[in-house]
């Protein structure tokens, strides 16, 4: 499994997610503005977040690859698959050892299982 971006590498894709498509030489006036950063920096960064599948830089202009959401649910699977060799109920067990669930949880839960036993079918 490929190294996890960074706090930076983060703070620079949702810029890049804020404002995409966007071209390339107004994300690197932006990264400076924002973030303080050089162009190299920037190109180092998007190069970075471009080869882990996230972003792509085509005709000078950048663009999401996977949205926020997706992103998040590929990094969940990653953690659970690292973690909990890949065992959903062991992650919720683990969970909910030390976080109780509200109803609104549990309810939210059954949902989601009954929608993907119905989508199993």
């Amino acid at each position: 499994m490929e190294k996890d971006p960074g706090p930076m590498e983060m703070r620079f894709a949702e810029l890049i997610w804020e404002n995409e498509p966007i071209q390339s030489g107004a994300l690197v006036a932006l990264a400076a503005e924002r973030l303080g950063w050089k162009k190299s920096t920037t190109y180092t960064m998007l190069r970075r977040l471009c080869e882990r599948g996230i972003f792509q830089n085509e005709n000078a202009v950048v663009s999401a690859r996977l949205t926020r959401e997706q992103y998040a649910a590929r990094q969940s699977e990653d953690f659970v698959a690292s973690t909990f060799h890949g065992s959903l109920p062991r992650f919720v067990a683990a969970f909910t050892s030390r976080n109780r669930l509200s109803e609104k949880d549990i309810d939210e839960l059954q949902r989601l299982i009954d929608e993907s036993r119905r989508n199993a079918h």
